[in-house]
């Protein structure tokens, strides 16, 4: 590469930077200016989850079945799951909501759908940090056994998360009732996740199975970062890697195939 050349492609990345960074900042704005308890639902909805699950297992008295802190079960799975749902559904409405700024040069039909993804994402993120940090101040879970483990798990799910918003926006740009229909279809897909179980609670022939479900791994991963040794998971750090590259690449083509014909 020429000197020339490297200053090209610089110079692209700095307006490219600039072109999300001012996405994002016109998605916060019209997301949460007006609404503020569009941004505290980031924490009320797994923090109400979390309260309603702990509920329900002290009135069972399911901790004389098992020794598991349900709270630290609960948000090492439910938040993983919000994150690839809301980031695909919020996906789905970004190039309507955005059409009009296609008038710009340099802002691509990409580039809206990929500010809402990275929003739900830091979104997701900063909730969860937030969250456990509140409950181990208040003692009511432990501190994670590997904290780098569980970093390495929330990034790789949320390339699957993007990479699914991406593959989730095209079909519903050549389908458009499907649009409607993922929302209800993501909502049944939460338990099939893993958010609720480890996969070695399953029966051995089901096991194999589930291990071939992407969001599980993810979900796994998630946990050994958490409780450590005290649990057994089955997560396929290889397969979820794998998914994330194909779906990304998958996601991306469809954008760019269906992205020539959208017009502001």
């Amino acid at each position: 590469m020429q000197y020339g050349d490297s200053t090209t492609f610089w110079q692209s990345l700095r307006i490219q930077g600039r072109v999300i960074y001012a996405l994002l900042m016109r998605e916060i704005i019209t997301r949460y200016g007006r609404k503020n308890i569009g941004f505290l639902w980031l924490f009320v909805e797994p923090l109400l989850l979390t309260a309603i699950i702990t509920i329900m297992w002290g009135v069972m008295k399911a901790n004389r079945i098992s020794d598991l802190n349900i709270i630290a079960f609960t948000v090492t799975g439910y938040p993983l799951a919000m994150m690839w749902r809301n980031t695909s559904n919020k996906a789905i409405g970004s190039i309507s909501a955005n059409i009009a700024l296609l008038y710009h040069r340099n802002v691509r039909v990409l580039d809206t759908i990929f500010t809402r993804m990275l929003l739900e994402v830091l979104g997701a993120s900063i909730a969860q940090i937030v969250i456990m940090a509140i409950l181990i101040i208040f003692n009511l879970i432990d501190m994670p056994a590997d904290i780098f483990y569980m970093l390495v798990a929330w990034i790789m799910m949320s390339f699957f998360a993007m990479g699914l918003g991406l593959i989730i926006c095209s079909i519903a740009q050549y389908i458009e009732p499907f649009g409607k229909i993922w929302g209800t279809l993501a909502f049944v897909m939460i338990p099939l996740s893993g958010a609720f179980f480890f996969v070695d609670s399953l029966p051995t022939d089901i096991q194999e199975y589930a291990k071939w479900i992407p969001m599980i791994s993810g979900t796994e991963m998630f946990r050994k970062g958490y409780f450590g040794d005290s649990v057994i998971t089955h997560e396929n750090i290889l397969f979820l890697f794998s998914c994330d590259l194909v779906m990304i690449f998958i996601g991306l083509v469809m954008v760019r195939k269906f992205s020539e014909g959208i017009e502001p």
